[in-house]
């Protein structure tokens, strides 16, 4: 276990996945984490099937482990709580704006408050309530996401929760930086809202600078031709050219007349590319394709199953045990220090 965060105690006072996901990623960094759930448990522990042996789902061991778990009723137990928080460094809630407040009374000002909301603490939205799905579909990901012939689909996992727990977690270890400099205590406003935005990335880049709004593109890049999903005889891979000397590679190994010089061109005839590189594709098993254009980011679309077996996943310690269950291990990883 990584323990750069040894000494730091973390109160985590949220539910279901965005706060706890990042309080989790603290506790993998060595911090001290206990988390307090309602008498009746957070309702990520009924999100089954599958369930543990214990009853509790998987999904919720997927963003608890290393934790110390108590369970108080926050209305009732309020000394116990504002206790809790006064031995806390950091305390993490994703309560509506006030709410908190509202059950326990104020929150001492020592402490780094991190307060994760569907829409952040101001704006016309900042009392609603935030949920992934409906986050996916309001931020814009959804229009994007999805083949250009079906319809609109979520990301497989709850995309924004993840990376709002990952933003927060940075936000979180750089206010235990400026606390340790200047001795300032932050309240962290931060919302799935505005993580969602934020990560649109190039998608949402390309709209502002064109003006026009992009559409389903399936696997497909709105930017890179061909760098998407294609069917061998046997299954799927995906084939992702990054340059035009990468095509040039790609058309004398499949075996096609490289009419297209540069990637505007290739995303102006992207019909056309797709069709051509499918056509060879089709003929080959997944394997084949691999060893063929070796060179080429080229990969099988693997199941969850072959992707934990593979044999850089074993190498890499992917998998880890807390309490007896094998779980996802933490990928941040820390070389012994350098010389």
């Amino acid at each position: 276990m990584n323990a750069v965060l040894d000494g730091v105690k973390v109160l985590d006072l949220s539910r279901i996945l965005a706060g706890p996901y990042c309080a989790q990623m603290l506790s993998d960094l060595g911090a001290e984490v206990t988390k307090v759930e309602a008498p009746w448990g957070d309702d990520t522990r009924g999100w089954g099937p599958p369930f543990l042996p214990d009853g509790n789902a998987a999904y919720h061991l997927s963003c608890n482990r290393g934790k110390e778990i108590i369970f108080h009723n926050l209305k009732e137990d309020k000394d116990k709580i504002q206790l809790l928080i006064s031995q806390s460094d950091v305390v993490i809630e994703n309560f509506r704006p006030g709410q908190l407040e509202r059950l326990i009374g104020p929150i001492p000002k020592d402490v780094i408050l991190c307060s994760i909301t569907g829409f952040g603490q101001s704006g016309p939205r900042s009392q609603e309530p935030g949920y992934d799905l409906a986050l996916q579909a309001m931020s814009g990901i959804m229009s994007i996401t999805g083949e250009p012939d079906g319809g609109p689909v979520k990301v497989g996992v709850a995309w924004i929760d993840i990376i709002t727990g990952l933003y927060a977690g940075n936000a979180i270890l750089a206010s235990l930086f400026q606390k340790e400099r200047t001795g300032v205590y932050n309240h962290l406003d931060i919302s799935l809202w505005d993580c969602a935005i934020a990560s649109l990335a190039n998608q949402g880049q390309n709209q502002l600078v064109s003006g026009e709004n992009p559409g389903l593109l399936g696997s497909g890049h709105p930017n890179l031709v061909p760098y998407q999903a294609f069917q061998a005889n046997d299954g799927w891979v995906v084939i992702a050219v990054g340059s035009d000397a990468q095509f040039d590679t790609l058309s004398q190994h499949l075996d096609f007349e490289n009419n297209w010089k540069t990637n505007q061109e290739r995303v102006d005839s992207r019909k056309d590319v797709v069709s051509v590189v499918q056509s060879k594709v089709i003929n080959m098993s997944k394997t084949q394709v691999c060893d063929l254009l070796e060179g080429i980011p080229t990969s099988p679309i693997n199941k969850i199953s072959e992707a934990l077996a593979d044999a850089q996943s074993v190498a890499r310690g992917v998998i880890s045990e807390w309490d007896g269950q094998a779980v996802l291990a933490s990928p941040l990883r820390f070389i012994s220090e350098r010389k």
